[in-house]
């Protein structure tokens, strides 16, 4: 996309946005693209273990910063989605499907695999959140929650290990 197309289209949104009437927006996520669902997945999930984070740490910012990122990272997603896929009906296991073969380029952090399941699980919870199917989201995302928490729980204790291993008294 040209500049110059960027700036029209931002320009059509914000028009559009200021002249519209407070609350009547409406979407329609099947006729979205998966990347603009992940993109609304990614913010939704986000908000999610931010505020789930709340209940153990209320003071420290920095450590809440620190255990949100590695909760929301694309390798902690994928681990998620893959641990989920069972659980997944057969429309959610296409919007994953959808999401994760939509083929953009991966992060340094993640690998391509990783990045992509991460996507799917976005565009996933993306699509639950546009259709309003909050009570499904929620249990997916309080899944996730729990088996993210339990494999950083497993890595801690695996890295401690190994660098207690390297000591020598």
């Amino acid at each position: 996309m040209k500049f110059d197309h960027f700036q029209l289209l931002m320009g059509k949104i914000l028009n559009q946005a200021a002249t519209a009437p407070v609350g009547s927006f409406a979407v329609e996520p099947e006729r979205l693209h998966p990347l603009v669902l992940a993109y609304i997945g990614d913010a939704v999930f986000t908000l999610y273990v931010r505020t789930r984070l709340l209940t153990y740490e209320q003071q420290k910012v920095r450590v809440l910063h620190s255990y949100d990122a590695k909760m929301v990272s694309a390798v902690m997603q994928a681990v998620a989605v893959k641990e989920l896929a069972g659980e997944l009906s057969e429309a959610e296991q296409d919007l994953v499907r959808r999401g994760r073969n939509t083929g953009k380029a991966a992060p340094r952090s993640a690998s391509v695999g990783e990045y992509r399941h991460s996507t799917g699980f976005e565009t996933l919870l993306g699509y639950l959140f546009l259709s309003k199917q909050h009570e499904r989201l929620y249990e997916i995302m309080d899944k996730a929650f729990v088996i993210i928490s339990r494999k950083l729980l497993k890595c801690d204790e695996e890295c401690g290990e190994e660098k207690n291993e390297g000591k020598t008294d």
